[in-house]
């Protein structure tokens, strides 16, 4: 039987390790910083409504909080998501998030494929007061960026399931403020919660509520 050339094997061999390389370096480079940070500078600019203070001041309560297991309501294209998933990357935590339009979710999801926060993030495509019941476990963090008028509905569905110190986020409350009265009422007349009302950005004065949920 004639045995390889030596010189063929070695080529084999270095094509091998050269391929597996390259695959581990693609790997590497959705994950890095620089490359995380312009792939989100870019989608911002395709006309996201969430804006850069707004999703860098998520990432911050989410290790901040050191937070575990987050649920976001409104995925839209996943702008949100993959700003707190890179936080919750960090903590060593998974982010659930539920959208309602089946081609946001797969845009979503496609768009954290991109990052390397498919294993981080779970996309749920369907209706909020329907999924969220659904949710088994404990939750750290919650961020409602979703049908402004459910925010309360939203709250109460996953108020069984949060964690005494549980961060609860609302965006919009500022513009929205007449269709989510009832959420507002309730949050921050509530003994169960410390909250207050801030300006994230400086590109717009939506508003977003941040809450402590005492108990």
């Amino acid at each position: 039987m004639k045995r390889p050339n030596a010189w063929k094997l070695a080529a084999l061999t270095l094509g091998v390790i050269a391929c597996g390389s390259s695959l581990t370096g693609q790997n590497a480079s959705r994950t890095s910083d620089e490359f995380r940070k312009k792939f989100i500078e870019g989608f911002h600019r395709t006309g996201m409504a969430t804006t850069p203070g707004d999703a860098m001041l998520l990432r911050i309560l989410v290790q901040a909080r050191n937070a575990k297991r987050g649920v976001e309501v409104g995925t839209e294209r996943g702008f949100g998501a993959i700003n707190m998933g890179i936080g919750f990357e960090r903590t060593g935590g998974h982010l659930y998030t539920l959208e309602i339009n089946p081609r946001r979710a797969a845009e979503a999801r496609e768009n954290l494929k991109k990052v390397g926060l498919e294993k981080v993030v779970t996309v749920i495509e369907g209706d909020a007061l329907e999924e969220l019941p659904k949710l088994e476990g404990k939750f750290d963090f919650v961020f409602l960026d979703a049908a402004k008028s459910q925010y309360l509905g939203y709250l109460k569905a996953l108020e069984p399931k949060l964690e005494p110190g549980a961060v609860v986020v609302a965006d919009n409350v500022i513009r929205f403020a007449d269709g989510m009265r009832d959420f507002l009422d309730y949050i921050q007349n509530s003994p169960d919660y410390e909250s207050v009302v801030i300006r994230a950005s400086l590109e717009k004065n939506d508003g977003m509520l941040v809450a402590y949920k005492r108990r």
